[in-house]
């Protein structure tokens, strides 16, 4: 799920991007706008006369389009969250086992070995008495 909504994420930034620049390349009623300083004769150029129906049609669907993506990704945030909180309280319980009681046995306590060479050493003569 994460993947769907990067790949959401990065389409709406991309769409951001493109909308400002649709918007910025339309001549406004007025002057001409910063599309006529950017230039606006270049999209007449390319589009032909009817170039500011192009333009607000691009830029009625690239807005229809943000707000669908916008809408989807807040969805899907709440659907990662919802799943995310519901996986951690759903998971397997951990169960304390008591330790075992240690059996009682009849047998002697087990010792530590000797070493061999250590049995074979003399005692040093301080600890000798005469």
């Amino acid at each position: 799920m994460s993947i769907v909504l990067g790949i959401l994420t990065f389409a709406l930034i991309v769409l951001s991007l493109f909308l400002v620049l649709i918007v910025l390349a339309q001549k406004a009623k007025s002057d001409g706008g910063v599309g006529a300083a950017m230039g606006g004769g270049m999209t007449e150029a390319a589009f032909g006369a009817d170039t500011s129906n192009v333009l607000s049609k691009a830029t009625i669907y690239a807005a229809i389009a943000f707000f669908v993506i916008a809408f989807s990704l807040y969805l899907g945030r709440i659907y990662e969250r919802k799943h995310a909180t519901a996986a951690a309280t759903n998971a397997l319980p951990t169960i304390a086992v008591p330790a075992a009681p240690v059996p009682a046995s009849t047998s002697a306590p087990i010792s530590a070995p000797v070493p061999a060479a250590a049995a074979k050493t003399p005692a040093p003569e301080a600890a000798k008495k005469p």
